[in-house]
């Protein structure tokens, strides 16, 4: 298993920190990829928890990707990562509370995916990144090709994908890759601040909202109204909560919601 401080977890009221912390590079294998995904489940099953802040030690990586350490001894591409895929987190479908990376420094590879994985993502302004697997002769197949190419016009997805050049911080924000781009100081309390802001809304209003993300993601509008009215009970209980008629009591009396979650 991997070493007890490689992967920590910090509860901060509602939120559930999550700090990658594996020198020089902080890559992943799959152990560390089974423990991230375990800090995931917590953030799942604590009804306590309403957002999860997924960050790494140091200043200069956030992730490096895949640990070619670890390949070079025998851990292949295709290694069993777990229930959440590469980093615990690139194929944890169904997550239904909002994670947020914050990336303190540059990421390659699956630290690419790591990021696009991530519903917001806060990114220090000396950030770079690429997706170079296409060089080593590898596929960057924990979601750089699927969704990248699907938050960026093909030829420029295209672009990164076949030549795996470098881009900027500056670029990914331009992109709308990320959220917002801040000094490598401020990174983790931004993410801190907005995973604050996204606790103060009704906790049913945030999951039917990222399980309607999910759902319709590639859709047709007229398909992806269907699903959302139709295919998700959840929307429906959002409209019914007790938490609905609390918004509008709070709203009306000039005060802030008391969420119950019901």
């Amino acid at each position: 298993m991997p070493a007890p401080d490689e992967v920590r977890t910090e509860i901060d009221g509602p939120v559930l920190i999550v700090t990658l912390d594996r020198p020089k590079a902080n890559a992943i294998d799959s152990r560390t990829s089974r423990a991230l995904y375990n800090a995931f489940e917590l953030l799942r099953t604590d009804d306590s928890l309403r957002a999860a802040v997924l960050t790494a030690a140091g200043d200069r990586f956030f992730s490096a990707g895949w640990d070619l350490t670890a390949a070079h001894a025998g851990e292949p591409p295709d290694a069993d990562h777990g229930p959440g895929g590469f980093a615990g987190i690139t194929e944890l479908f169904g997550l239904t509370k909002p994670i947020i990376a914050a990336v303190n420094g540059s990421a390659y590879g699956g630290g690419v995916e790591m990021m696009l994985a991530a519903d917001l993502v806060v990114a220090s302004d000396a950030a770079k990144f690429s997706l170079p697997e296409a060089r080593i002769g590898v596929l960057p197949d924990a979601g750089g090709v699927v969704r990248l190419s699907s938050l960026l016009p093909r030829p420029l997805a295209t672009e990164l994908l076949l030549t795996g050049r470098t881009f900027t911080a500056a670029e990914a924000h331009r992109w709308g890759l990320v959220n917002r781009v801040v000094p490598a100081d401020r990174v983790l309390e931004t993410a801190k601040e907005l995973a604050r802001q996204v606790c103060e809304a009704a906790p049913l209003s945030v999951a039917a909202t990222l399980e309607i993300i999910e759902a319709t993601q590639g859709l047709r509008d007229q398909d992806a109204f269907e699903v959302m009215r139709y295919a998700l009970p959840t929307v429906a209980q959002v409209s019914a909560s007790e938490d609905a008629r609390e918004g509008a009591r709070a709203f009306i009396e000039k005060r802030a919601p008391q969420w119950q979650g019901c």
